[in-house]
């Protein structure tokens, strides 16, 4: 017992150093910003305050960032239920880098973050980096957008792939062609023989809606649907693909 123990905490042990550096990244710039505006509008006091000041004065925060952080499945799905509720209820302000850096970090549970216990994965949790797709989804911010496009790239689990590829295309920002190419990219890897239909549904549709925000010239997306169509597929599925083949022939 008592070795694996030491084993979980030596496995674990990277995790709470990993995630202060990638908080520190992550919110300098969105922070340091607002601390500017802050002082640049006659602010309180005119001077910049400090990610960590900004972090430890919320006690929500800090509870929402340890049940995120606890090893416990149902502290972290908690979390999630917090962040819906501040979705729900309109109290998330946009741009919001705690909340973001959360969904961030649950995104990736299991996929870029993984801890070990006698080189078996323990924290792979599908249903966790879902649901954290689904909300950065919802946020449309930027920086959802490049977590979204890492997600979909690193993700082993098709439910987490589909439910990525609808955020992107519900976000609807496509720099550059990078969202399509993502996209693509996951099509490819797919196996033809035995497609997921749900994830190529939500391929057709995070097309479909991109093509709403601004037109898609890129030939990868055409093609990428063209196999679809003809694919092993259900009909449900293919059908959408020559749907959304349709609106992108027809958008000027």
């Amino acid at each position: 017992m008592n070795k694996n123990r030491t084993a979980r905490r030596a496995a674990h042990a990277i995790s709470p150093a990993a995630v202060a550096v990638a908080a520190l990244v992550f919110a300098l710039s969105a922070f340091s910003a607002s601390a500017q505006d802050a002082a640049g509008s006659g602010g309180q006091t005119g001077k910049e305050i400090t990610i960590e000041e900004l972090f430890l004065k919320s006690v929500e925060f800090q509870i929402l960032r340890e049940k995120a952080f606890a090893e416990d499945y149902d502290l972290k799905m908690s979390a999630l239920d917090d962040i819906e509720k501040k979705l729900a209820d309109g109290s998330y302000a946009a741009g919001d880098a705690q909340v973001e850096f959360v969904l961030d970090y649950l995104s990736l549970e299991g996929s870029a973050h993984v801890t070990r216990e006698n080189l078996r994965v323990i924290n792979n949790y599908p249903e966790v980096r879902r649901r954290a797709a689904g909300m950065l989804g919802r946020l449309g911010t930027d920086a959802a957008k490049d977590t979204l496009i890492r997600v979909i790239l690193v993700d082993n689990e098709p439910v987490v792939k589909a439910e990525a590829a609808y955020a992107l295309g519900l976000i609807g920002k496509n720099p550059d062609n990078q969202v399509v190419q993502a996209l693509a990219f996951v099509y490819n890897q797919e196996d033809p023989t035995r497609p997921d239909n749900n994830l190529g549904y939500a391929l057709c549709l995070a097309i479909e809606k991109l093509s709403q925000k601004s037109p898609i010239k890129d030939p990868i997306a055409y093609q990428m649907l063209v196999k679809i169509a003809q694919g092993n597929y259900l009909r449900t599925v293919r059908t959408k693909a020559l749907q959304v083949l349709d609106v992108l022939k027809s958008a000027k």
